[in-house]
């Protein structure tokens, strides 16, 4: 049996209208075209739809089973018909986000309750459980965002460059190492590093520094939280690096400093990792024009 949409529009355009006449004019075609697409539904199914010789013109039980499918297929086909139209015209879509910079949640919701407004149908999701395997899940189409700091060569993936920050050194006012200029990589050989609870190799202090120069920290301690590491530096629990706008716009104890790690300081960059063929999508780009402005903001308030 091959039943096509037609064939349950029109069926239920009878049954609304009572008569093949007024379902002809419903459907726009003419009567005769109306009865060939009965006959061959019916020829289709293999059974009558309909009680023939009955004023108005009656589904059989058969036929009524057909219109139950049509009530319930019909409405998920036009919905299906909207959001394609819409996501031809840029207006709908889907925006799921992976993070790699456990930081970034700091300044991304600021940006998402902006986007929300311009873009509310748009489906926004933020996937951490996918944070250390990003990149993979945005080539499986599983995430369509991932903010990194890390960009590589990836066939159909675009990344877009969306702000410089500098990670600092944060420790206690009165710690031995708050009067230095900066800190090198041998500063941490005898101190207790507070992290966010990452890999090493997605933390800026180890790809950057103390992993080049063959160091490692006394110990390690991890916290979620950006406040709370703050609270430990703050009462000499250890020591940490952060992004420098993260220490600027937390709330945090009076008694921290923040100090250069090495003489030059050090620079890294952020980006936004898009599937290449929707990089310019109207909501997508939209976003990325947030995420660029919205840091900014914070580091200059």
């Amino acid at each position: 049996m091959h039943i096509e949409f037609r064939h349950l529009r029109t069926i239920k355009a009878i049954h609304e209208a009572g008569g093949l006449a007024r379902a002809a004019d419903r459907l726009n075609i003419t009567q005769s075209a109306l009865s060939h697409q009965v006959k061959n539904l019916e020829d289709q199914a293999g059974v009558e739809l309909f009680v023939r010789r009955s004023k108005p013109l009656k589904l059989s039980a058969a036929g009524h089973r057909l219109l139950r499918a049509a009530e319930r297929i019909l409405p998920e086909i036009a919905a299906l018909e909207a959001e394609f139209a819409g996501l031809l015209a840029g207006r709908t879509g889907r925006l799921h986000i992976a993070i790699e910079c456990h930081a970034c949640f700091d300044w991304l919701l600021p940006v998402l309750e902006q986007f929300r407004h311009t873009w509310p149908d748009v489906d926004v999701d933020i996937r951490p459980g996918l944070a250390f395997d990003a990149l993979p899940a945005l080539g499986r189409e599983e995430v369509d965002l991932v903010v990194s700091s890390d960009p590589e060569e990836l066939s159909g993936v675009t990344f877009t460059p969306l702000f410089d920050y500098e990670p600092v050194f944060v420790v206690a006012d009165t710690h031995p190492l708050a009067a230095r200029p900066f800190v090198t990589a041998e500063d941490f050989r005898d101190q207790t590093l507070i992290t966010y609870p990452m890999a090493p190799e997605r933390l800026d202090v180890f790809t950057e520094l103390l992993n080049p120069a063959g160091v490692s920290p006394l110990a390690v301690r991890q916290v979620e939280l950006t406040a709370m590491i703050l609270i430990l530096v703050a009462s000499q629990r250890g020591v940490a690096v952060l992004p420098d706008w993260v220490v600027r716009t937390t709330r945090r104890p009076s008694d921290i400093v923040t100090l250069p790690i090495t003489e030059g300081g050090l620079t890294r960059r952020l980006y936004a990792a898009t599937r290449s063929d929707e990089t310019d999508l109207p909501y997508m780009a939209h976003l990325l024009r947030l995420a660029r402005t919205e840091p900014l903001k914070l580091m200059r308030g």
